[in-house]
Parts: structure tokens; C-alpha cells; sequence
């Protein structure tokens, strides 16, 4: 069997090699012709599948190693038969963590504790309802929207989109890219939406670039306090007025945790096995316990959250390394986003983080624990 792979994907090589001959090339440079004798392919976001890439290959079988399929014509694929699998949940502890350490940041910036803001949360899936435990367990107040979700439930919990606009003083979102039909979200975030928040609002978006109107967001900046974006229309192409304006940009690198990475690998992997009746022989967790912990220190326990949360992930550093962006040739600026993520260095979750507990009061401690820190 050939297997051809995006050569982003960390392990794809050691997790696949025993289902065939692996061959692995940028994503944005697998091409038809690069498929014409292979039986499965391993994508990301960046590469789009459809009729046109596999119209007249080998491919039986499609797996990408993210949460989000827009990039994939599932429906082709079920038409010739060809077996497809995704990663849903995969990455939503990685994407989660990326979203308190911008609001920690944000907090400091607007000079507010974050128990005294308003979270708004729009998509209460994988990645929203991680956050939504995350905040809930730091005594944050949380609106939570999700129409699919309130008319399958019918539950109290999830309030309008209105209504969550107008009281939030931070919105993070959360939700695929649908561009028709019900509970569109193509460009959600629109000159509507905007006149709707509360003066100050941080957003923070984390889904999809196309669920902004970026030329409407810029149009309206100055009724936001903070924004911060990993996700952007047109990339690896993206807007640099937008770039320029943000508080803390990165490209698109919110689910980029080691573990997130390796858990995406495993789902296909196994989906994979499961398709071609093959053996599973590679676990995540064999890599997962090669990685030592990281201890952590503390000299002020005041600040004790946002010392582990910046010493786990200091994400003002990323923003500060991708505003180097517009500095570059206009030519290479799209080279320079995509290289960025392949070269992106290992980030590992909090809970490869520990603590002692014995200097920390009883309410840091459990602060820290439930938010993924390891006590020892």
C-alpha cells in the first residue's frame, strides 16, 4: 500500500510505515499526480480534497488530523465510496489552554481579574466546553450559545447570541465553518455582530478565519479592547492591516500542542486500521511517556495562575515572533506563515507541568489542578 502524508504531521511516518511505504510532502504540495498510484492519504486543513485532487487516483481512504472538514468534499468522498475520518476533540485541550493563556494576558492588559469578566462562548463543542470547564472552575462567568445544541436539549444553559454579545466582556468562538443552509457561519462576526458588544469587548477567535468580516472588523476596531486571532481569511495569505492591529496573532497554532498533534496522528492511525482491517501497533502514549515533567516554581502566589500558564505557554512570545511577519518581503510573507507552523517548536500541555502543593495555598492548588497542572 502507498501512503502519501502532509510532512507537517509529526510521527506519521512511525505511526503508518507497517500499513505500507510512506511518502510524505508539504501539504499545499500534494497534487493529483502525486496520488495516482497511492491507496491512502493524510492531510491538515491546508490541503483541500475534493474531485479535482482525487478524481482518477488510488485513494480508498482520507484522514485529516484535524477537528474542522471544511476543507474536504465529504460528500464526493462518500459518492465513490472512499472511507474518510477526521479528528474531532484531538486537539481541544491544546486549543482550550491557548484560550486562557490569551485571556490571562488580556486580563493583565485591561487590568481586570479574570473572575470579575464575562465570558461569552459561541460553540459549546469539543474545544467550547473544554473552555467553558476551564473558566467555570476559575470563577468566571460564562454565556454559553449553541443553537444546534439548544434545540437538541432543549437546555436552559444556552442563551441567544444577542444576548451574549451584549453582556460579554470577552467572546471566544468556537464553531465550524458552515457557509449555507441553517446556522450559517461564514462571516458571523460581522458589522452587526460587532454594534451588538459591549464597548471594549475582547474576541478572540480561534475557529476559522472566514467566520470574521475582517474588512468589517477593521472598519469597527475601536470598539474592541483586545483581539487576538489564530486564524485568519485567505491563509497562508492573510491580512496584515488585521495583523498589524491585533493584540496577539499567531498562525493558526492553537491546537499545536505536542499532545494534540500526536492524538490526531493516533485517530486517523487507528481509523485507518479499522478501515483496512489491519492490526493497531502504535499508541500516542508510548511517545507521551518518553516526555519528562517540568517542574514548576513559584516566588509570588499572588500571581501563581498566571506564572504556570506563561511558564507552560508564553503565548505573547508566538504573537511577538509572527508580527515579524510584514517586516518580510510581500512575496515570501505566505512562505513565512507556513513556515512557521512546520517549524513550530514543541509545546506541551499543562499537565506535564508540576507543582508542589505543600507552599501553595489549598485554593491555589486547586486552581491549578483543575486546569490541567499536575500535582507532585
Amino acid at each position: 500500500m502507498k501512503i502519501v502524508a502532509d510532512s507537517n504531521i509529526p510521527f506519521v511516518k512511525e505511526a503508518f510505515s507497517h500499513l505500507g511505504e510512506v511518502t510524505t510532502v508539504s501539504g499545499r504540495e500534494i497534487t493529483k499526480a502525486l496520488l495516482k498510484e497511492a491507496t491512502l492519504l493524510i492531510v491538515r486543513s491546508i490541503t483541500e480534497v475534493n474531485s479535482t485532487l482525487l478524481e482518477n487516483t488510488g485513494i480508498r481512504f482520507v484522514g485529516t488530523t484535524t477537528i474542522g472538514t471544511d476543507h474536504v468534499d465529504t460528500t464526493y468522498l462518500k459518492e465513490k465510496c472512499i472511507g474518510f475520518a477526521s479528528a474531532p476533540g484531538s486537539n481541544a485541550n491544546s486549543v482550550a489552554e491557548y484560550v486562557l493563556a490569551a485571556m490571562v494576558a488580556m486580563a493583565t492588559k485591561i487590568k481586570r481579574p479574570l473572575s470579575k469578566l464575562t465570558l461569552g462562548i459561541v460553540g459549546v463543542g469539543n474545544i467550547g466546553s473544554r473552555v467553558f470547564q476551564m473558566a467555570k472552575s476559575l470563577g468566571i462567568s460564562c454565556i454559553l450559545t449553541d443553537p444546534p445544541k439548544q434545540r437538541l436539549t432543549q437546555s436552559p444553559l444556552y442563551r441567544s447570541l444577542d444576548e451574549l454579545l451584549e453582556s460579554s466582556d470577552i467572546i471566544t468562538l468556537h464553531v465550524p465553518l458552515k457557509k449555507d443552509g441553517s446556522d450559517t457561519t461564514a462571516h458571523m462576526v460581522n458589522k452587526q455582530f460587532i454594534e451588538l458588544c459591549k464597548k471594549g469587548v475582547v474576541l478572540i477567535n480561534t475557529s476559522r478565519g472566514q467566520v470574521v468580516d475582517e474588512s468589517a472588523l477593521l472598519s469597527q476596531k475601536g470598539k474592541f479592547g483586545g483581539l487576538i486571532f489564530d486564524v485568519w481569511e485567505n491563509e497562508p495569505h492573510i491580512n496584515f492591516d488585521l495583523l498589524s492591529c491585533v493584540d496577539i496573532g499567531t498562525p493558526h497554532i492553537a491546537g499545536y500542542s505536542y499532545d494534540g498533534k500526536i492524538g490526531g496522528v493516533e485517530m486517523i492511525y487507528k481509523a485507518a486500521c479499522a478501515f483496512f482491517f489491519k492490526e493497531v501497533v502504535w499508541r500516542k502514549q508510548e511517545v507521551l511517556d518518553r516526555i519528562r515533567s517540568k517542574k514548576l516554581t513559584f516566588s509570588d502566589e499572588a500571581s501563581t495562575l498566571e506564572d504556570a500558564v506563561s511558564m507552560a505557554y508564553d503565548i505573547l512570545e508566538d504573537a511577538k515572533k509572527f508580527k515579524e511577519v510584514p517586516r518580510k518581503d510581500p512575496q515570501n510573507r505566505g512562505t513565512f506563515f507556513d513556515s512557521f507552523r512546520k517549524n513550530y517548536p514543541r509545546r506541551l500541555e499543562f499537565s506535564h507541568y508540576s507543582f508542589s502543593p505543600d507552599t501553595l495555598s489549598e485554593e491555589k492548588v486547586k486552581t491549578l489542578s483543575n486546569v490541567g497542572f499536575s500535582k507532585k
